[in-house]
């Protein structure tokens, strides 16, 4: 199982410091944008307009507003990944639950609080409702690589698999406990960590 290469939604990569500030003026306002009008009536110029830039640098960087929806998600995978690090330093090496319950809590964190992240999260739901999977496969490529070293694994396609059938029940899971309570279902949530727990004790015990 090979890795699912990072996906890039940028015409233009920022090179100097405030071509960056920008482009993080632009995804934090798509992503407030997100929560106000959702993704259908989403657009390049009400994010120029929210972002105070002009149009043209919308345009430098995205031809459309699904690259840069595509682009917030993989920025939300990157802030993700070092939520996780960061909450895994204080954890004991090799301690697989902490490492679940780091992942599956830093999500839930994310999808509670992060502007825009109900709707695109990592990619999941753009355009709204859709289920393409390569997300997921990012996101598992992303944990095998962060959590191998942690766990003492080789990231071997076994690992891969493991985890990729981790993150499919979980988004599964995570989304019914969201559609039950807009703040997630604590007993949906319950079950799919002891769900989770249960699967991965037969591979990582």
């Amino acid at each position: 199982m090979k890795p699912v290469p990072h996906a890039t939604s940028l015409r233009r990569a920022p090179v100097q410091r405030r071509s960056a500030e920008r482009l993080t003026r632009i995804l934090d306002a798509c992503a407030d944008l997100l929560d106000e009008v959702g993704y259908d009536d989403l657009s390049t110029r009400a994010v120029a307009q929210r972002a105070g830039v002009p149009i043209g640098s919308v345009y430098r960087f995205f031809g459309n507003k699904r690259q840069m929806a595509d682009a917030l998600a993989q920025r939300n995978l990157e802030r993700y990944s070092e939520r996780v690090t960061r909450r895994l330093k204080g954890a004991r090496r090799g301690d697989w639950r902490a490492a679940v319950d780091a992942v599956l809590d830093e999500y839930l964190a994310m999808k509670r609080t992060a502007p825009g992240f109900t709707l695109v999260d990592f990619g999941n739901q753009i355009p709204v409702g859709a289920r393409d999977a390569e997300p997921n496969h990012r996101v598992a490529d992303r944990l095998t690589d962060l959590l191998s070293g942690y766990l003492d694994r080789t990231p071997d396609d076994d690992l891969r698999r493991t985890f990729l059938i981790a993150v499919e029940t979980a988004d599964t899971l995570v989304h019914l406990a969201f559609r039950m309570d807009p703040e997630g279902d604590e007993k949906i949530i319950t079950e799919a960590r002891e769900l989770l727990r249960a699967y991965l004790g037969r591979v990582l015990d």
